[in-house]
């Protein structure tokens, strides 16, 4: 697996705080990396009672080209249920904008991600 320090150089500044890299692989003319969303309760529920309950659908989206070939990064968001109201829960991106290293670049990609899963038939 690659450093942290070469991940950093390459992922979007503030993603390593909320995300694990699961995999990474070269094909002919890509790179694909694989993130997982971190097993920590977000901020605004921390009080709350929640136990992980899997994930979003995976999805994938096209980031800057790394030494002139596409990038693509597969991005698997967590959910967690809150075992007291039975309500499925999810990191409120506008939050850990205000309150990260995150560039608001990659805090409104991962916005239009939850807007994009949000309007999808279930």
């Amino acid at each position: 697996m690659l450093s942290t320090s070469l991940l950093e150089l390459i992922l979007p500044e503030g993603i390593l705080e909320y995300f694990e890299v699961s995999d990474f692989m070269k094909e002919e003319g890509c790179f694909r990396i694989y993130l997982v969303e971190k097993n920590v309760h977000p901020k605004e529920f921390v009080s709350e009672n929640l136990v992980s309950k899997g994930f979003y659908e995976e999805i994938t989206v096209q980031d800057f080209p790394i030494r002139g070939q596409k990038s693509y990064l597969h991005i698997k968001r967590r959910k967690w249920l809150d075992k007291e109201t039975g309500a499925i829960v999810s990191r409120n991106w506008d939050i850990v904008a205000k309150g990260t290293r995150m560039t608001q670049e990659f805090a409104d990609f991962l916005k239009a991600i939850l807007r994009y899963e949000a309007g999808k038939c279930k």
